[in-house]
């Protein structure tokens, strides 16, 4: 599989709001992009014995946002990183747009100050499982960067 060239980080506004979405936005973007053009089953094949998969990561993230920013309650974490038999990729990778979209709505009425911690967190949470991702991608086909 070809390397990839990586994208640098994101330009963004001034505004610390503006700072903090672009660069969620931009791990967000970096998930999404590890499941671009691998197929079922790989994009759920565990890559290391904990059982990690691309898109169970995609799906953990999304009950990530969900709970932080939409206060949705999360009873099994580990469950979370597991998608079913039931759920395609397309429905997992909607659903997590869709928190996405929802979370950036809510930034976006609020005020900056109570948002920047769990800002910073979901920066943090993401910027970690997309470097998850990328190891699984590479273990999966060969394929690095974005």
């Amino acid at each position: 599989m070809p390397r990839r060239r990586d994208v640098g980080p994101p330009r963004t506004g001034g505004g610390e709001k503006d700072v903090l979405l672009g660069f969620l936005d931009y791990l967000r973007a970096a998930v999404i992009a590890k499941t671009d053009g691998l197929g079922e089953p790989q994009v759920r094949t565990p890559g290391v014995p904990s059982g990690t998969n691309l898109l169970g990561l995609v799906k953990h993230l999304t009950h990530v946002e969900r709970h932080w920013v939409l206060d949705e309650k999360v009873s099994d974490w580990q469950a979370t990183f597991h998608a079913g038999p039931d759920e395609s990729v397309a429905d997992i990778i909607r659903a997590y747009r869709a928190a996405n979209a929802r979370v950036n709505e809510v930034v976006a009425d609020g005020d900056v100050a109570a948002l920047r911690w769990t800002l910073t967190h979901l920066i943090e949470e993401t910027g970690r499982h997309a470097g998850h991702a990328d190891i699984l991608r590479e273990l999966a086909d060969g394929a690095t960067g974005r």
